[in-house]
């Protein structure tokens, strides 16, 4: 993991496009390049100085793999929530659950964090799948409680506390 780079910007732009990627996250449709370096130069940056979170790429070799990042990191309560999105021709692989799993890990242990909480469109599969192999115990749906392009849907809600590190 690592800071996204203006190198990431066409690959973001090829992720944030795909149809897989566009259904379960609300980008802007369609996603062009404008929205990618707005991404990579402002938004991503904006969070960390902001304190709301942390965006980092995936890299596999010289290549974009995905972007993962905690978002509404509430520091007083010391709670975060991690998303992602992994890129087309990277799925499948493991490298998603092994970010995630290192990306909680990082955040309970060493950032002396509560909780971890890690939100999933009820129709994602294949997120709902990452978040049960790094580790996440399922807690149960929110209803109405996520947007995607067709409109609100479930969030099936996942967590990881600080207890289940040695698990």
């Amino acid at each position: 993991m690592r800071p996204l780079a203006e190198a990431d910007i066409d690959a973001v732009v090829v992720a944030g496009a795909d149809p897989v990627t566009q259904r379960w996250l609300p980008l802007p449709r369609p996603y062009g390049r404008a929205h990618a370096e707005e991404f990579v130069r402002k938004w991503a940056p904006g969070q960390r100085e902001s304190g709301d979170g942390i965006v980092r790429a995936l890299g596999y070799g010289s290549e974009l793999a995905g972007v993962i990042d905690l978002k509404r990191t509430d520091w007083v309560h010391r709670e975060t929530e991690i998303g992602y999105w992994a890129a087309p021709g990277f799925r499948g692989l493991g490298l998603m659950t092994e970010a995630v799993a290192a990306l909680a890990r990082w955040v309970l242990g060493e950032q002396g964090f509560e909780r971890a909480e890690l939100r999933a469109a009820t129709g994602n599969i294949a997120s709902a799948r990452v978040a049960v192999k790094a580790g996440f115990g399922y807690e149960g749906v929110a209803r109405n409680a996520g947007v995607i392009h067709d409109g609100r849907v479930d969030l099936a809600i996942y967590s990881m506390i600080p207890g289940d590190l040695g698990q």
